[in-house]
């Protein structure tokens, strides 16, 4: 009988969904992230896992679309018995109604539990994300200073989903959760005793559609994580939020046993790169924009987005020449879809079919120069680029720094299988992270 996971996880885009990977493998998890829902013979090949992660797309789609993106994901939670199941939201939780709904995905996950309420974990402290009361407040970049979420300068400002609210049962409340219910930051800090007895209050009749954790640090994080896992051996659960969720949940599963055959272990700093490196920016964060001014070792080449976005043949094939010559040369390259100076929304251009684009072309280019390491920054950049691969999964290497994993390619294609990818979003990472993913470090 194949040992069951104790966590599934669905990550509503791949450079969230490499993070949450990386936060169970350093917790020492067994894990591992499939590129779509596997089937029986898959799993059957890939051994023990203590949390299986499926990374997605669901950020950019609406609601319909993702309840059918989701309804396999509850079939395989459910025929794999595992314990808790995780919908990997962003730390900053831009969503809307309309498109990337969380209140979308509980809804339709929520029939594949047994717990008839949702848990639902406000912040990310090590990235910056902090929920007091209710409220989202969140970190401009890494160590910068800290914004209420409808002031941040980025996402406040988002051209898709702009958070204009930061009290996060109003913002979910738009999107069909209707009772929230708040478990505050005061509860936790007491300890785990404290807080179950807080949520069995919490959740005292009617029931709640959910409970919103607050989450002002670590500490915090662990009394959630006890008091989440010791009711989910009870009674299968839900639990929507970032990464911060696995976190939790890792303490209280304690350290599991290693098994032969099973994902490595993360390990500590990263060796130079063998050969050229490439790098595909997709982003339009400020953040990203500095890390792309910081790339020293680059050849920089400033890809014509409005023809990449017709996605026809011709057009792909001439951008992709231009990063081929300077990588058969040895060069490592940077390429970009936002020239400098222009507008933050790239004017009217289709984002989606620019990222769908920046896959076929990374394809290309992967087809004609041998890599064995890539990056890749955006969240839909990142998506893309890694469904346009002939792969079928990813495991964790190693911590870039700031919610950025480098993680290694699984596919039957001998040409790619090890091929090393940092998938990064666009606020993500530090100044240096191109420069490191290069020269790597201790």
């Amino acid at each position: 009988m194949r040992p069951r996971p104790s966590i599934v996880y669905y990550g509503d885009d791949f450079t969230g969904a490499t993070d949450t990977l990386g936060t169970a493998a350093r917790a020492g998890l067994r894990a591992l992230l499939f590129l779509q829902v596997p089937d029986a013979a898959r799993l059957d090949r890939t051994g023990p896992l203590d949390v299986l992660g499926i990374a997605g797309a669901a950020r950019a789609m609406t609601p319909e679309e993702m309840r059918t993106e989701l309804r396999p994901v509850a079939a395989l939670f459910r025929s794999l018995n595992a314990r808790v199941l995780h919908y990997k939201t962003c730390s900053t939780f831009d969503s809307a109604p309309h498109i990337g709904s969380i209140g979308a995905a509980v809804r339709a996950l929520r029939a594949a539990v047994e717990q008839p309420w949702s848990a639902i974990i406000g912040g990310q402290p090590n990235l910056g994300r902090y929920c007091l009361f209710a409220n989202l407040f969140a970190a401009a970049a890494s160590g910068a200073q800290v914004h209420r979420i409808d002031r941040h300068p980025t996402m406040s400002r988002h051209p898709v989903t702009p958070m204009d609210e930061p009290d996060l049962r109003l913002h979910l409340a738009k999107q069909g959760l209707a009772d929230v219910r708040s478990m505050p930051f005061t509860a936790a800090s007491r300890g785990s005793d404290a807080l179950d007895a807080a949520l069995r209050q919490a959740l005292h009749s009617p029931p709640a559609d959910a409970v919103l954790f607050d989450v002002a640090d670590a500490v915090q994080l662990r009394a959630i994580g006890q008091v989440l896992w010791a009711r989910a051996q009870a009674a299968t659960l839900l639990a929507a939020g970032p990464s911060s969720v696995v976190d939790a949940l890792a303490t209280a599963m304690g350290a599991p046993r290693r098994d032969s055959g099973s994902p490595p272990m993360a390990r500590t700093g990263v060796p130079p790169a063998q050969g050229p490196v490439l790098v595909l920016a997709g982003s339009l964060s400020p953040v990203t924009a500095r890390q792309v001014a910081a790339a020293t070792s680059f050849d920089i080449v400033w890809l014509d987005a409005h023809k990449l976005a017709q996605r026809s043949e011709a057009a792909v094939a001439e951008q992709a020449d231009l990063v081929i010559g300077s990588l058969a040369r040895g060069r490592h390259v940077l390429a970009c879809t936002r020239a400098p100076g222009a507008t933050p929304s790239n004017g009217s251009l289709d984002a989606q079919a620019l990222a769908r684009a920046g896959g076929d072309m990374l394809a290309k280019v992967l087809a004609a120069v041998p890599l064995r390491r890539i990056g890749v920054a955006g969240g839909d950049t990142s998506s893309h680029g890694v469904q346009a691969l002939d792969a079928w999964g990813l495991s964790y290497v190693a911590d870039m720094g700031a919610g950025t994993s480098l993680c290694r390619v699984h596919s039957d294609d001998a040409a790619l299988d090890g091929l090393e990818i940092m998938l990064k979003g666009g606020q993500m990472g530090a100044q240096d992270v191109f420069e490191r993913l290069v020269h790597g470090f201790a």
